[in-house]
């Protein structure tokens, strides 16, 4: 099922998001290893183990946000990351944003599809990695100004972001 590739990823995710958090403040509600009760209304949170959150991320973030069909490892782990913190639709219209300012055309749809796939393996990766990193930072920030309550987990937002 898995890869070594996710299995990295995993792991990643994981060290961001932590175990069972039940934050008045997260808009994401309750919360275990970054598997919400808002998203997944039918799952027991509370419950929750990691090999089933691991079947989760595999199926609803690594192969449908196609980190699976990205050349490098490290922009695939980070697209990964952020799909889980954001969703993957966010996640992919940032990346769409970092190709842009990398200088790729590229449509930003929230839709990784062969146009935007093909970007992303051709385009240098360190330069496309600094851009989404950026990109990602603007974003959290934004959620803070839209919503002050947001504060107190931009510090946290923005060690992922960069990490």
């Amino acid at each position: 099922m898995t890869t070594f590739l996710f299995d990295l990823a995993f792991k990643t995710v994981i060290k961001h998001e932590g175990g069972y958090v039940n934050d008045p403040k997260d808009l994401g509600g309750e919360t275990k290893y970054g598997i919400s009760k808002r998203s997944y209304p039918n799952v027991d949170i509370k419950n929750l183990t990691l090999d089933q959150a691991k079947e989760i991320y595999y199926r609803d973030f690594w192969v449908k946000g196609k980190c699976d069909k990205i050349n490098n490892e490290k922009v695939a782990i980070k697209l990964f990351d952020f799909g889980v913190n954001m969703g993957t639709q966010q996640a992919s219209r940032l990346i769409q944003r970092a190709l842009r300012s990398v200088g790729m055309a590229v449509v930003e749809d929230g839709i990784i599809g062969t146009a935007t796939l093909s970007a992303v393996n051709n385009v240098n990766s360190m330069e496309l990695l600094a851009a989404l990193k950026s990109e990602a930072a603007g974003f959290y920030r934004g959620l803070v100004i839209a919503n002050a309550t947001q504060q107190k987990f931009l510090n946290g937002w923005l060690n992922r972001a960069y990490s």
